[in-house]
């Protein structure tokens, strides 16, 4: 590690989401985004850092850490160069294409006792942050039920893997976050209906350790934008909005409706709603400053690629279930063998 006063950054891959990361990183306090890998280059001449063609120029710069962007597919050869080099890496959702190739990112980094983490930007969102604490806290008493909606338009960038592993891990990795509790058993159907190679759409149940029901709509063939969470308890719900980063919360009443009509329309008493003011920090920008300070060595939350790859290992179980259409068990997380994580039943 360098022993200036900032960090020597680099990144990998220039898509939609790698300029995001160039973007927070050229502001970065404590660091310094010295050089960029894209074999097209800078196409828009704004980059302040300069643009090499290969992972072994960027490392000729010399560089602390670097953050992986490129395609999914790309992840483990990137990830396994990186750690043989002694830079720690913050690699783009999902950890990797396969849990083959996980758990080998995961080895290469943990031999090399580097700091590695994974970009689930999520659990950075205000409003699943809040949420997170306010169940820590108890406010919804017992939790019945998670349910994620997450639609929108054809993300034309993303060609290398197919919707559960580019979108639904968002909401693997969140829910087991939020609830504290891990996977132990998920069905699901996909359908492709845009031609290509992998799924467009997946709808997926399933349960966490502790018998919380789980439910996961996600397509990128909707003309509609929805990110939605809603954690249903024995006390009410919160709704959480993560494109807005908004956190409501809709109480159980504990006053009866008099009036029979509408008692009998609407099935239950009406209860308090309450949306929650919370400061609203762009989570990409608070997930580098988390990265930035664990590789200073302070006490800090990331998400580590053991947790990334749990998540892949519950989305190979999504495609696993739909491929041959039966329930599939999801082995504890501490299982001895990672590659057996998952067992159709």
């Amino acid at each position: 590690m360098s022993r200036g006063k900032q960090l020597r950054a680099g990144l990998i891959g220039l898509g939609a989401m790698g300029r995001n990361h160039a973007r927070v990183l050229s502001g970065l306090d404590g660091v310094e985004l010295v050089g960029i890998v894209d074999p097209a280059g800078d196409t828009t001449g704004t980059l302040r850092a300069p643009v090499v063609s290969t992972l072994e120029e960027l490392l000729a710069l010399g560089i602390d850490y670097a953050v992986v962007a490129c395609p999914t597919a790309l992840h483990e050869q990137i990830g396994v160069e990186l750690a043989r080099n002694g830079v720690a890496a913050l690699i783009e959702k999902p950890l990797a294409q396969s849990v083959e190739a996980s758990v080998r990112l995961v080895e290469a980094f943990e031999s090399a006792g580097l700091v590695a983490g994974v970009g689930h930007i999520e659990r950075y969102n205000p409003a699943l942050q809040s949420l997170r604490a306010r169940l820590e806290a108890g406010e919804l008493g017992e939790v019945y039920q998670v349910v994620t909606r997450r639609q929108g338009p054809f993300p034309h960038r993303i060609a290398d893997v197919g919707v559960v592993m580019d979108l639904a891990t968002h909401d693997i990795d969140l829910t087991g976050w939020v609830t504290g509790r891990e996977y132990t058993s998920v069905s699901a159907r996909t359908v492709s209906r845009s031609g290509r190679l992998h799924e467009d759409m997946v709808a997926a149940v399933g349960q966490l350790s502790d018998g919380t029901m789980v439910s996961h709509l996600v397509n990128w063939l909707s003309p509609l934008k929805e990110r939605s969470t809603v954690i249903t308890g024995d006390r009410g719900c919160f709704v959480a909005d993560t494109l807005t980063a908004d956190l409501t919360f809709y109480a159980n009443a504990a006053i009866d409706t008099e009036w029979e009509a509408l008692r009998t329309f609407r099935g239950v008493a009406a209860g308090d709603m309450v949306r929650y003011a919370i400061p609203k920090r762009e989570p990409l920008l608070v997930e580098h400053e988390r990265f930035r300070d664990a590789v200073e060595g302070k006490e800090s939350d990331i998400v580590t690629l053991r947790q990334g790859l749990r998540t892949v290992q519950v989305a190979a179980a999504l495609l696993e279930s739909a491929s041959v259409g039966v329930t599939v068990s999801v082995v504890p997380n501490d299982s001895a063998d990672p590659l057996r994580a998952v067992v159709s039943s």
